[in-house]
């Protein structure tokens, strides 16, 4: 149906042109006191002007809100991008979880020291890694029951009568001794990314190794080997085999230094002292007899070079000695040769010479070449000396 309506009520004025057709009524509830003819306005028409000045507030009101809104918008957009802007210390390396997953493939995973960005959380996530610091686990688990104050004071507590295995650990040695014992792993990381995501808990895994290589190592070696005898060796059996295991697992350490320490069960602590104390005595008169057996042979040694040196000295001296002799009868024979009663003159007179050495004077008369005897006269007296101022005189 089409309807039109004209209607001016009091300043109103409502023209409804339908062209089409309503399936509701129009109901106008105005008061008409004159009709439809002749209609007065009314002496006091309501004005609009308060609603207009409310809605023109609130307008006012909503923009300004919104101004603000926006501008808090910015800002936290700003603050949630600054916030993604992380820095890796030369201490430590970084991996960027990019919903769950490593950002990035091969080497680019690993961040390296520096200033890095990443969508902050939950879209991306930065795990730091250690990886020149130094890394430290401990394993007590062949260790007695103690007490953190005991500890720091370095005492070993209350000894009790028998080993309790709700609290002390032990391990077995190789001839079926208990032994405390307990170790110090320090080590690096050398592969963040292996030690970081391949494993749940990649320190407890190396504590795990720790103390698998302390139960290893005991089953090896005789308590007196552990305490006394052979502690170096141990030490390195337990960090062989830690390493061992390191590498067969691929937890991507390199292992620094490992300390051992053992103790006997402290309730066999005065038996074990009692033998150490033996031992400490043994050790302390071997190495006495160590030292005068040393002195005694050195001295031996001193001698025995001495005496050979000298020997060896006069058996050169003899040997140079019967060569020059040799030599100078070599030399003397063409003049022996030449005239042999003269060469044996000369030789008995130097011969009697070197007998007759303390003998004041000496006289030769060799026998005459005739055969004839010879005529000695001896002065057996001897004229005493003369004195400074008396010219002796002269014998015709």
């Amino acid at each position: 149906m089409s309807d039109k309506h004209d209607h001016s009520h009091h300043g109103h004025h409502h023209d409804h042109d339908h062209d089409h057709d309503h399936d509701h009524d129009h109901d106008h509830d105005h008061d008409h006191p004159h009709g439809h003819g002749d209609e007065k306005p009314a002496a006091n028409p309501p004005t609009s002007l308060p609603e207009d000045t409310g809605t023109q507030a609130l307008a006012e009101a909503l923009q300004s809100s919104f101004g603000i809104v926006k501008i808090a918008m910015v800002v936290l957009v700003i603050v949630f991008l600054g916030s993604g802007f992380f820095k890796v210390t030369p201490q430590e390396r970084a991996v960027v979880l990019h919903m769950g997953k490593p950002s990035g493939t091969g080497k680019e995973v690993l961040l390296q020291p520096g200033l890095h960005f990443a969508w902050p959380y939950p879209i991306d996530e930065v795990v730091r890694i250690p990886y020149s610091q130094l890394m430290q686990v401990k394993s007590e688990v062949g260790w007695y029951q103690t007490t953190p104050e005991a500890e720091s004071l370095d005492q070993e507590g209350p000894g009790n009568p028998r080993l309790n295995p709700n609290g002390d650990g032990y391990v077995l040695s190789a001839d079926q001794n208990i032994v405390h014992t307990r170790a110090t792993l320090i080590y690096r990381i050398d592969e963040p990314v292996t030690y970081q995501f391949d494993f749940v808990n990649a320190s407890n895994t190396v504590q795990n190794d720790l103390d698998n290589a302390l139960l290893y190592a005991a089953s090896r070696f005789k308590v007196d080997d552990i305490l006394t005898r052979d502690i170096v060796r141990f030490r390195d059996t337990v960090r062989e085999r830690v390493n061992h295991l390191v590498q067969e697992q691929n937890l991507g350490i390199v292992i620094e230094q490992c300390n051992v320490q053992s103790k006997p069960p402290l309730f066999l602590k005065s038996a074990f002292d009692g033998v150490l104390t033996a031992l400490s005595v043994r050790d302390k008169n071997h190495n006495e007899a160590l030292s005068y057996q040393n002195q005694v042979l050195s001295k031996a040694e001193a001698e025995a070079s001495g005496r050979i040196n000298t020997a060896q000295a006069d058996k050169v001296r003899l040997v140079e000695s019967v060569k020059a002799e040799a030599q100078r009868f070599t030399d003397l024979l063409p003049g022996f040769r030449k005239n042999p009663s003269l060469f044996a003159n000369v030789l008995l007179t130097e011969t009697m010479g070197r007998v007759l050495t303390n003998v004041q004077d000496k006289i030769y008369i060799p026998a005459r070449a005739d055969g004839k005897t010879r005529e000695v006269r001896l002065q057996l007296s001897r004229e005493p000396a003369a004195s400074a101022n008396i010219v002796p005189a002269s014998n015709h």
